[in-house]
């Protein structure tokens, strides 16, 4: 099912109207109302008038997390106080929080996007749906709300937490649908084994996960754990929240909805834009932001972007599956790491739990990185030249994905702390 056919199977011709009328309104919006970007672009000697074509994008400043600190709290909105119906904002663990406002139409085009995410992955007016998210200044929980409602699904508002009241919730409410990070339902399947529970048994028949990067290979090790349809969707506060982009299921990647933002890839290094079908940095423009209207939004995501029409008749873009961010890239004595790449080597080992924690220390000039990792409780055998025979094979495999060494430290059942928002597995402990 789609949920806006008009807008989701747009002809492309049209869309690129669509975009260049809304971009025109936005930079003239915030050329007009917001003094930062007015400052940033006649610095840059960019004005209104100069936005003739998508391409003119490029001309514009780009704004990244620290532009928004720097302004904080109500300095880049466009509109007075009084029409702002609704205020979220990110935690603020590394200074000031990013704050971000919503007028009435913003919060129904919210509610909108997020109606087209949750149709793409199959959810309807029949389902029951469990939202584990954190209901509070982030955006996740408040979103989806919203979206599923105006779908007309039943929500259990469960918030995050209380592990084993979320079992009985879905036990006695019959739930169908779970909203969640992915390393937090894996945890919710784990207390419920504890509590003598199959969560096969619970009939949950879609996962509606995000606000975590997480593999193909943690996918398929949620939708065997769960017997469900395992499905990303892409969004971030700072441009909207959740219900930028998600999966029909049909082809590989996300449909971003593009009528509501422009995207582009750029060099994370040189800020080029790269052409379609090139991997680097995401990049949003906002284009129907009426409080928080953002020009080229750095993401600090990879990703890929296609144009090619889909299976599923939607004829917006896919964006690839983030799976890192530029931010979170380790350089291990010069080689790249991602996270995810690790994860994937992980997932992939039979008798491993798919709770981990990377470590990354100094000794003396040289790096060192630890990877620690939870055994299943088949495996735990307590012999330690099996431990030490598999710890080498998991060396190995994680050597010929990254071409470094590294130290596999394997720990018992359940000892690594659970969590119930996003997962921190990244611990880098060398000097700054």
């Amino acid at each position: 099912m789609i949920w806006d056919v008009r807008h989701e199977c747009i002809d492309r011709k049209e869309l690129r109207s669509l975009q260049l009328q809304r971009l025109k309104e936005t930079v003239a919006r915030v050329y007009n109302r917001v003094p930062y970007y007015r400052a940033a672009m006649e610095q840059t000697g960019v004005r209104p008038e100069d936005i003739r074509t998508l391409a003119d994008v490029t001309k514009l400043p780009f704004t990244d997390k620290t532009v928004l600190r720097d302004n904080y709290p109500y300095g880049l909105f466009a509109v007075p106080g009084k029409e702002v119906l609704r205020l979220h904002a990110s935690s603020g663990t590394t200074g000031k929080p990013t704050v971000v406002g919503y007028t009435r139409k913003d919060l129904e085009n919210w509610s909108e996007l997020i109606a087209r995410v949750v149709t793409m992955a199959g959810v309807t007016d029949e389902d029951v749906v469990q939202i584990t998210f954190g209901y509070g200044l982030f955006t996740g929980a408040f979103g989806l709300h919203y979206g599923l409602e105006k779908v007309g699904a039943t929500i259990v508002p469960a918030s995050v937490g209380n592990t084993r009241r979320q079992i009985m919730l879905m036990q006695d409410f019959g739930t169908t649908a779970l909203v969640g990070t992915p390393s937090y339902s894996l945890h919710l399947a784990e207390v419920a084994r504890g509590l003598g529970v199959d969560p096969v048994d619970l009939g949950i028949r879609i996962g509606l996960f995000g606000s975590e990067a997480w593999t193909e290979s943690m996918r398929a090790e949620l939708e065997r754990t769960w017997n469900m349809k395992a499905t990303d969707n892409y969004g971030l506060s700072e441009v909207m929240g959740p219900g930028v982009a998600g999966e029909c299921g049909r082809e590989p990647g996300m449909h971003i909805h593009e009528d509501h933002f422009l995207v582009e890839v750029i060099d994370p290094q040189t800020g080029e834009q790269l052409p379609v079908g090139r991997e680097g940095e995401l990049v949003i423009t906002t284009l129907t932001k009426e409080a928080l209207p953002i020009l080229r939004y750095r993401t600090r995501d990879i990703t890929v972007l296609t144009e090619e029409k889909c299976a599923c008749g939607r004829t917006l873009a896919r964006m690839r599956k983030v799976l890192g961010r530029t931010d979170d890239m380790l350089i291990i004595s010069g080689v790249n790491v991602f996270p995810s790449q690790i994860e994937t080597v992980l997932m992939n080992v039979d008798g491993l739990a798919p709770h981990y924690q990377i470590l990354v220390n100094k000794k003396g000039y040289l790096d060192f990185m630890e990877v620690q990792v939870e055994l299943t409780d088949e495996m735990f055998t307590g012999h330690f030249r099996d431990l030490q025979e598999f710890e080498g094979k998991i060396k190995q495999k994680i050597f010929s994905v990254l071409g470094i060494n590294c130290k596999v430290r394997l720990l018992e059942p359940r000892s690594l702390a659970r969590s119930e928002g996003k997962a921190k597995r990244v611990f880098d402990n060398r000097p700054k």
